[in-house]
């Protein structure tokens, strides 16, 4: 502290007023040695400061804009342990280890107007008195300097023996339990099994048990009930579209492809259809990703690898940019966001207009990446928005008729052609002149004149090439339709040269760059690879997607370990879940990470056995109940004391509505349906209504899955429930309350008409109120209502008839309306 108020002195020396300072200064150093003496100072606390959970968040989120990778102000950089230690411009060092009162760190961040020095960061939020202390112990421990976890390879942590409690046989229970004895924490105590059966069907397959599903679970003696009915769950092919839907999400998945005009992505349900299966099937991990980034380089490419290539043409495009390159490699950016973001958890698109601000990303890496997809073309043109996109995969036979047709009508319209120029030569200026503006005109005054300018012998050749030319387009739409796939139709041969552009433009080129890994990963250069099986395939997306799934990759598995722990508890072990760089929030248990990691890739990349594992432990299966006292230690529930209560999601809420009424169609694949929207909605569009079907009532409740996704027209009941923006990749949905889902359920059509389909169900004309009631909350529900409830349910319809003048069958159906309106049927303990 001494040494601090000495600076502060001197400063004020060689300043405006030197007359005044040995004044403040005798007075500063005296009062400093009195509080010293004095033995003011508060004891530290010895717990040790984890460096990268609690520092570096810090350092980033308030220093690394002016003292980061990009700018090192004042000759101050706090992204590594050299550049932090070492003296500024001004004399000065940030970072004294040992000592913080004689760090000009300390000093900076807890200067206010009235002090010595500017007080830093300059402008923005200001580093909280929790942060500073935070720093301070890291400071005075010695500033252990640790690299950014995630950049770290997985280590391999051995199972804790958690004192005390010799019971723990769950591997995730003993990593759990070892942190809440570190905070001085008990867990709660397990569910009952009316709750832990909703759980987990909401959880594996999206929708909520019945009733007597609940009771047979309930009276089951078998001690492995619970293991059963997890298997029985996983078989279920409805697992397949909940966790799919967790992965579309993530591709930013849609059907269209937005701006004015949101053209369809024929056969995007395919890819869909693609997940759901390769979940269903319980595809290995790594061949899920290599078959999206790569299946058309495969030694063995197939239909459903080549349908997997879906995923290059999810993403928004403009058929009528303004700036065409400049639109292309906003469309490449979207891919390159997209795959760092979902495979990776890395914001490599930071670093596309200057070398990343926070994470160790140069610009010169973001474009190597880039150079991966050399030969991804774009989506498509404006007059061919097909022909890069759509895959034949029909059969080799039909293929061939399609082409030696393909092949005739264009000889035969060359030499029809031929035979019109001839006559057209002859023709009056004027008609020649119609003959070069529009199709409708040319073929206007070729059937007024062009008999006249022809000769006998070269009218009746063009006359028989006609008739054969109409038999050919005839033969051609009488073949089977063909079969074809959204993905990569046409690669960039040979792929595109990839420069380093400036400030992002792609107008200025500046470095040409090969294919590389970005250099954090202290991989090897990427070696240009083997030639494939498809001709115009350079192999490079073959290369990246094996180097992204193989074991040794620092990320990959801890990222896809982290989403399946997020989509079991809510949140991940890392809560930013695409993004594990020195911006994102640092893991709560990184051990457990690590651990769940290599367990995952150990286990052959297999999900169902990570859902096995995850929700057979204790952590999975406790209460929900809050404590007090373990809230006031852990507010957020990092530690996992308990089970986070959750809001269903808008297709759980659909799909749970149609299942209690009974009228839930459960056909799995297939085209997408069109609910029914209503003139409003479709008012929202530029063409209201245009690319909008009719589908039939029944196709209409099939699974939310199965709608349409039109990017200017999303269905408002999704929508008004944190729908997620599919022009982006969605790490986690936002789980709102907010007015407009009451008034969705409370006024909207589809609610009232879900409602209306319950009570007939229910037969509620045919008995008496006590019964209707019985019947709602036991479909409803899952249980037998409370005598309070039957009581105030006969009361609510008996005021709609006697004062509200309301028929009994109005009464009945707005009460079903109210049980789907309650938190029981919207949330899960």
């Amino acid at each position: 502290m001494f040494s601090v108020v000495f600076r502060q002195v001197v400063r004020c020396a060689v300043g405006k007023a030197p007359h005044l300072c040995f004044g403040i200064g005798l007075f500063l150093i005296a009062s400093t040695v009195v509080a010293e003496s004095a033995n003011d100072k508060p004891a530290m606390d010895e717990t040790a400061v984890d460096f990268a959970r609690e520092v570096q968040p810090i350092l980033a989120k308030h220093c690394y804009a002016c003292h980061g990778p990009d700018e090192a102000e004042g000759g101050l950089r706090l992204t590594d342990r050299d550049g932090a230690m070492a003296e500024t411009d001004s004399g000065e060092v940030a970072i004294v280890p040992g000592d913080a009162d004689a760090s000009h760190l300390i000093e900076r961040i807890t200067a206010d107007e009235d002090s010595w020095v500017d007080p830093m960061p300059p402008e923005g939020d200001r580093v909280s008195a929790a942060d500073v202390e935070i720093l301070r112990r890291w400071i005075d421990q010695g500033a252990p300097w640790k690299n950014h976890w995630a950049f770290e390879p997985v280590s391999a942590p051995e199972i804790p023996a958690v004192p005390g409690h010799p019971e723990i046989s769950h591997p995730i229970d003993a990593f759990v339990t070892q942190r809440l004895q570190q905070r001085g924490l008990t867990p709660n105590g397990p569910a009952d099994r009316p709750t832990l059966i909703r759980r987990l069907y909401y959880d594996l397959i999206g929708i909520p048990p019945t009733a007597r599903q609940i009771q047979r679970f309930v009276d089951d003696p078998d001690p492995r009930a619970y293991e059963q009915l997890v298997d029985h769950l996983l078989r279920s092919p409805h697992y397949g579209e909940r966790w799919g839907r967790h992965w579309l999400d993530l591709v930013r998945y849609a059907e269209t492809n937005s701006f004015e005009r949101d053209n369809p992505k024929p056969n995007a349900w395919k890819y869909r259809d693609y997940v759901i299966r390769s979940f269903n099937q319980d595809k290995p991990y790594d061949q899920f990703v290599i078959e999206q980034l790569a299946g058309d380089e495969l030694s063995d490419v197939t239909t459903e690898t080549l349908t997997a290539t879906g995923f290059y043409r999810l993403g928004i495009w403009d058929d009528e940019p303004a700036d065409p390159e400049q639109a292309f490699y906003d469309e490449m950016d979207d891919l390159v966001t997209t795959v760092g973001q979902a495979f990776l958890g890395l914001t490599i698109n930071c670093a596309r207009c200057h070398d990343h601000k926070i994470d160790p990303i140069p610009q010169s890496d973001y474009y190597s990446f880039l150079a991966f997809f050399g030969d991804v073309t774009t989506y498509g043109v404006r007059r061919d928005q097909t022909g890069n996109n759509q895959i034949d995969v029909s059969k080799e036979s039909l293929q061939q008729q399609y082409a030696d047709l393909d092949r005739q009508t264009k000889d035969f319209e060359n030499q029809l052609t031929e035979i019109e120029q001839r006559g057209i030569a002859s023709m009056s200026a004027e008609n020649q002149r119609a003959t070069e503006g529009r199709k409708a005109d040319r073929e206007a005054v070729l059937e007024k004149h062009l008999r006249r300018h022809l000769s006998k012998d070269d009218w009746r050749r063009y006359e028989s090439l006609r008739a054969e030319l109409r038999d050919v387009r005839k033969r051609r739409r009488e073949l089977p339709a063909r079969q074809s796939v959204l993905g990569l139709a046409r690669l960039a041969d040979p792929p595109r040269e990839t420069f380093v552009l400036f400030r992002g433009s792609p107008h200025s080129p500046t470095d040409e760059v090969d294919i590389a890994f970005p250099e954090l990963f202290d991989s090897s250069v990427a070696a240009m690879p083997a030639p494939t099986s498809r001709s115009d395939s350079s192999g490079r997306r073959l290369a990246l997607a094996h180097w992204i799934v193989d074991p040794e990759n620092r990320l990959a598995s801890r990222v896809i370990a982290n989403r399946i722990w997020q989509h079991h508890f809510g949140r991940g072990i890392v809560r930013s879940t695409n993004n594990f760089g020195q911006l994102g929030t640092p893991p709560t248990h990184p051990a457990l990470l690590d651990w769940l990691a290599n367990r995952f890739v150990d286990g052959g990349w297999r999900f169902k056995s990570m859902h096995r594992l995850i929700v057979t432990s204790d952590a999975y299966r406790r209460s929900s109940d809050s404590r007090p006292d373990a809230m006031q230690v852990d507010p957020a529930n990092d530690l996992f004391w308990r089970f986070d209560r959750r809001r269903l999601s808008a297709e759980e809420i659909r799909d749970s509505m149609l299942k209690v009424n009974g009228s839930l169609n459960d056909q799995v694949y297939g085209p997408s349906m069109y609910p029914t929207l209503s003139r409003e909605v479709m008012q929202g569009q530029s063409r209201p209504g245009e690319g909008w079907g009719d589908s039939e009532a029944d196709d209409q409740n099939r699974r939310s899955i199965y709608i349409h996704v039109k990017r200017s027209l999303l269905t408002p009941m999704m929508t008004v429930f944190d729908f997620p923006d599919p022009d982006r990749s969605c790490e986690a949905r936002f789980m709102t309350l907010q007015p407009g889902q009451a008034l969705a359920l409370l006024n909207g059509d589809f609610a009232h008409q879900q409602a209306a389909r319950l009570a007939k169900r229910m037969d509620a004309n045919h008995i008496d109120d006590s019964q209707l009631v019985n019947r709602c909350v036991r479909r409803v529900l899952g249980r037998d209502p409370t005598q309070e409830e039957i009581a105030a349910g006969r009361h609510l319809m008996q005021r709609l008839v006697n004062e509200f003048e309301v028929p009994r069958e109005r009464a009945a159906e707005l009460y079903c309306l109210s049980v789907m309106n309650w938190n029981e049927f919207l949330f899960v303990d």
